[in-house]
């Protein structure tokens, strides 16, 4: 009998050995694989280039690159910068032992095999939303054998380098792996996760936003004073009376060709003040929707309430900008000596108030705007996602996703910018009415009236897009941030 045990257990401790010899072998050929310059350590660029040799190069930017640094910083035990066999051998083998207690957490069923269920049910007792699309597109992603679900093995593979046993993390991980977006609603910002706040690519990405929306209006600002005109002057105006080209002439021949660009240098000095305003509310909305539970992914239409607010504090911040903006935009040449004397007459004739004229239709419009264009954005991209759910929606889609969406928002809310605009212009003392200014829009012109001047806006939206993604991608670029 005794000697029948003895036989099992060696037979157990037999086997053991054999795995642990396999598992060190095949982690000693993971290893020299990252081991380009043959060495015998590793280091930050080393692993870069493998991901991207092997065809993972989008995986080595921004928010993976965090998790790659933060991979070298719990490796690298002796802070050599670099990473031996021995520290690589160790962290791995003990990585693999807290994954394989994550794993088996999220099998329910015990079958060895992750279906797309589980991995929802995992991630919905963490706080974060998936659908069943999403969920399908990240099994695909980590399923290399087309069994619909994830083995062990495959789990493993995947998740080597993520340094965490959260599985909170994991799923974080596994999910901005998975997606491409390029954001969705100018009134709602980009959500950051806590890896990508800590990593700094929240200041790269505005920073890169800010210059491509400042090239962005810049080029398009003829278009955008043209579009101020029709707003305030309708077709009564000499100036406006014979259409678009009429317009320019008039602009021109009274200001010449410089004139275009009244008002552009306040839209671009704005950019700044706004974005970082909003971007700082957002932060603070998610956290106070978020409430005792600060790790779940708040829902889409959370993220919409969380950005119509965070746009309604920033731009009351800014909006005695806006106003300047229309004033300059409307000035005739020689009427003012600069911004500051301009700024001068206006309170000196109109009050203090006179720089919140037109606030109540601006704060209206954010919501249908905000909502609109954030929810046809979603529909489309997750459109795209049932037909293809195993692949990254391509750039141009999701910039054409963009662009029908932030459409949809204008015309929804453009009958608000008109009357907004008019009661910038407006040089009256007098409280006027935003009611009462539809009325007589409606009165006179008829509905047409409410989108006086969007021709011009609709022209400037493909370039504005073009341009803006153009200057992203060369900046973004420079300064490493992915499309996000």
């Amino acid at each position: 009998m005794s000697e029948d045990v003895s036989e099992r257990n060696h037979g157990e401790n037999g086997r053991e050995k054999e795995d642990v010899d396999a598992d060190m072998e095949r982690l000693s050929s993971l290893f020299h694989k990252l081991d380009l310059d043959g060495d015998g350590r590793i280091d930050l660029n080393e692993i870069v280039a493998a991901l991207t040799k092997r065809g993972h190069g989008e995986g080595a930017t921004d928010l993976a690159k965090f998790y790659l640094q933060r991979f070298m910083s719990r490796t690298d035990v002796d802070k050599s910068g670099d990473v031996s066999i021995d520290e690589f051998l160790d962290h791995i083998r003990n990585h693999e032992l807290r994954l394989k207690q994550v794993f088996q957490d999220v099998d329910r069923n015990n079958d060895g095999q992750l279906d797309v269920h589980e991995v929802i049910h995992a991630s919905q007792k963490l706080g974060i939303h998936l659908t069943l699309q999403e969920a399908e597109a990240m099994i695909k992603r980590m399923d290399e054998d087309g069994s619909s679900g994830i083995s062990w093995e495959e789990w493993r593979d995947f998740l080597f380098l993520s340094s965490s046993d959260d599985l909170h993390e994991v799923v974080n991980y596994w999910k901005q792996t998975t997606f491409l977006d390029i954001g969705e609603a100018a009134s709602v910002p980009v959500d950051f996760t806590p890896q990508e706040l800590k990593s700094g690519l929240w200041w790269r990405h505005l920073v890169a936003g800010g210059l491509a929306g400042a090239i962005s209006r810049t080029t398009t600002a003829p278009l955008d004073r043209i579009k101020v005109f029709l707003q305030v002057h309708g077709k009564n105006s000499p100036v406006t009376s014979n259409g678009i080209m009429g317009c320019v002439r008039a602009m021109i021949k009274e200001g010449g060709i410089a004139s275009m660009w009244r008002g552009n240098g306040i839209n671009v000095i704005k950019i700044a003040p706004e974005s970082a305003i909003k971007f700082m509310a957002y932060e603070q909305l998610k956290g106070v929707i978020k409430g005792r539970n600060p790790n779940r992914e708040i829902r889409i239409e959370e993220r919409f309430v969380a950005g119509s607010l965070a746009g309604a504090i920033s731009q009351t911040a800014i909006y005695p900008l806006e106003v300047i903006k229309t004033r300059l935009a409307l000035r005739k040449t020689g009427e003012f000596k600069s911004v500051v004397d301009l700024i001068f007459k206006m309170f000196k004739k109109e009050g203090g108030k006179v720089f919140f004229k037109g606030y109540l239709p601006n704060l209206f419009g954010i919501l249908p705007y905000a909502g609109i264009d954030l929810t046809i954005y979603e529909t489309l991209k997750r459109a795209y996602l049932r037909r293809e759910p195993s692949k990254d929606p391509p750039v141009l889609l999701l910039l054409a996703c963009g662009t029908i969406s932030s459409t949809c928002g204008q015309i929804a809310s453009y009958p608000l910018a008109l009357v907004r605009t008019q009661l910038q212009a407006s040089y009256s003392t007098t409280n006027q009415s935003m009611t009462l200014i539809f009325k007589t829009i409606l009165r006179r012109d008829g509905v047409v009236g409410l989108y006086r001047g969007i021709l011009p806006n609709f022209l400037k939206v493909a370039p504005a897009v073009s341009i803006s993604y153009l200057v992203y991608e060369r900046v973004r670029g420079a300064l490493g941030v992915k499309m996000t």
